[in-house]
């Protein structure tokens, strides 16, 4: 059975990532990509779906870890455990920079003689597929090789574990000063095996990686620690080659405990990358965005009308929703899904995100590319064409398509960031048209996205719910953070969003518009907008109080959820998640620049 979300790490090699539990057992993991199959799949159902454990044997386990830690700036991971026997510290890490697709981890003794066990069921294809296994003895070394299809996995080091009923186990005991090296390296089984890892030069080059890139990071207030682990997830999601960036390395964690609300994250949303972006670029890393600027060129490249919200880490587009009926689910929380059926949704908001953040990059002093403003003109003019369009929403509401006021008002930035893109970079462009339209836009968003009556912009068009997207209009500078429309939609989010524990929902699910049964936990990033909100309107108390109770969602390790279930104290959804995480960083940007002024 798969530990609690929050008892898992992650390590990242940037073109995939592995949850190592707390317990010593690597139990998901996709090889080569985010989005491939899985190999352990044991998060999404039980050990018989894959997993690798190397931890103290004899029932030792989460009770004697003492600590439990990422080396400073980096996703290596240290698990430091204090048995009877006496005491052992494990080191994972995924290599970086030398295209091996590879976990590899060290044993240390540190004191007594402690018993050591190690398990490794291999499972391909989401837990399904059970491969031939053989021992292998080349480059000099012993090895046990799993093949089936396109996939091989080979395991090298000290301490083989030997076949027992479909998987491979083994104990050995370690020593004072004594280190035992394992490396599970994936290749394509039509090629020859990988030459072995050298252990130490890899494992200092990934510290030296991660210090390297998290050296950049400058401080400048009281959440540096906690807004620097969040950008480094940013980049541990980002694809090394194509600079696509996934919303999570995972699947179908469930937003609510045993219930439907299961989805696919392990694909690149062009809203979620364009505001990852900004965070990023806000702290200095404008080649991230450059490179995400050309992945978004080469996957929306063709027709306009095209345009998908979402796209595989390379650009794929084809990403069909299926049910894997194999799979119990975490916590029984069924279905178990890869792909996602969303990406047909039209939502129309998407084209107004990225124009945000590449007008960012613009300010930045970063020219435009060859094809770059080209393209943004081209997505100018879908968002024209289907200006009378009822979207899903940025919720990707599987109900009916409505007038979302979130995604009119992106809209509205979309053209707002093309007329200034002319009238202040000189680019070419139909300014005035743009300019009429963006006007237009807000008329109808006042008259019909702000009710009167209850003082405060609506979910939709022609009703009363609020939705917590409406924290992002001052965002995008649709009306001022203080604009009396603003503040009066706060307190009716306050009203009507806030749960006992002070967490603000995404929206009522009773309402049905989503089109799933009701119940789900605080979407995190909701509650992190809110803090920004209060940060700049004078209540800064409000936001720091908030803020802090934020931040102690995270685990151990700096790493948010989805979601939260404050009355259990547990994460929900899929983990980690990049929206919580660069919603963080906004949020105590906004606190440091609020915390400046006065």
């Amino acid at each position: 059975m798969a530990m609690p979300i929050e008892d898992y790490a992650l390590i990242s090699d940037l073109h995939t990532g592995a949850l190592v539990s707390r317990g010593g057992s690597v139990d998901w993991l996709c090889y080569p990509r985010f989005d491939s199959p899985s190999v352990f799949a044991a998060l999404l159902g039980n050990e018989n779906h894959g997993r690798w454990v190397v931890a103290p044997a004899h029932g030792a386990g989460v009770a004697d870890l003492v600590e439990w830690k990422y080396i400073e700036s980096t996703f290596v991971v240290q698990s430091r455990w204090r048995t009877e026997a006496g005491e052992v510290l494990v080191t994972d890490f995924m290599p970086i920079h030398d295209r091996r697709a590879s976990l590899a981890r060290r044993i240390e003794g540190i004191s007594g003689s402690v018993p050591m066990r190690q398990e490794l069921v291999v499972r391909f294809g989401y837990g399904e597929v059970l491969p031939w296994v053989r021992r292998t003895h080349e480059h000099g070394g012993a090895g046990i090789l799993a093949m089936a299809g396109p996939d091989a996995l080979l395991l090298r080091g000290d301490h083989l574990p030997k076949a027992a009923d479909h998987k491979h186990v083994g104990e050995f005991t370690v020593e004072p000063g004594e280190k035992f090296d394992l490396e599970l390296v994936w290749y394509p089984s039509h090629r020859s095996q990988p030459e072995p890892l050298d252990f130490d030069a890899t494992l200092q080059d990934t510290i030296d990686y991660w210090q390297d890139w998290a050296s950049s990071c400058e401080k400048q207030g009281e959440y540096d620690e906690i807004v620097k682990r969040s950008l480094l997830v940013l980049r541990a999601l980002t694809h090394e080659d194509t600079g696509g960036i996934v919303a999570a390395p995972t699947t179908s964690l469930p937003e609510a405990f045993g219930g439907e609300r299961n989805w696919d994250y392990r694909f690149c949303w062009l809203r979620d990358a364009a505001l990852t972006l900004e965070a990023m670029m806000t702290h200095g890393y404008e080649d991230e965005a450059l490179n995400w600027r050309n992945w978004l060129l080469r996957a929306v490249a063709g027709d306009p009308e095209d345009l998908q919200i979402m796209y595989s880490v390379a650009g794929e587009r084809d990403l069909p929703e299926k049910v894997l009926g194999h799979l119990p689910g975490y916590a029984d929380s069924v279905p178990v899904r890869i792909g996602n059926g969303a990406v047909s949704q039209y939502q129309a908001d998407v084209v107004g995100e990225v124009m945000v953040a590449l007008e960012k990059l613009r300010e930045r002093g970063v020219e435009e590319g060859k094809f770059s403003w080209p393209l943004q003109h081209a997505l100018l003019s879908f968002m024209e064409k289907h200006l009378a369009r009822k979207d899903h929403g940025i919720w990707e509401m599987r109900g009916e398509p409505a007038y979302f006021t979130h995604s009119r008002v992106m809209m509205w930035a979309a053209f707002d960031r093309g007329a200034r893109a002319v009238r202040e970079y000189g680019l070419k462009g139909e300014a005035d048209r743009w300019e009429k339209l963006r006007d237009e836009l807000r008329d109808e968003i006042l008259e019909k996205g702000f009710n009167r009556e209850i003082n405060s912009f609506t979910q939709h068009y022609g009703g009363t719910p609020v939705d917590a997207s409406l924290l992002q209009l001052p965002q995008v500078g649709f009306v001022a953070y203080d604009d009396p429309l603003m503040l009066g939609t706060v307190a009716r989010l306050e009203q009507e969003l806030l749960d006992e524990h002070g967490l603000l929902l995404r929206y009522r699910t009773e309402s049905g518009l989503d089109g799933l049964a009701p119940g789900e936990h605080p979407f995190l990033a909701c509650s992190f907008w809110l803090v920004e909100q209060y940060a700049h309107t004078g209540r800064l108390e409000e936001a720091r109080k908030l803020m802090d109770q934020l931040v102690g969602y995270a685990n151990g390790l700096g790493l948010l959820s989805e979601e939260y279930d404050a009355g259990k104290a547990r994460m929900a959804g899929n983990f980690p998640q990049a929206f919580s995480h660069l919603a963080l960083v906004r949020a105590a940007d906004a606190i440091h620049a609020a915390t400046n002024e006065t």
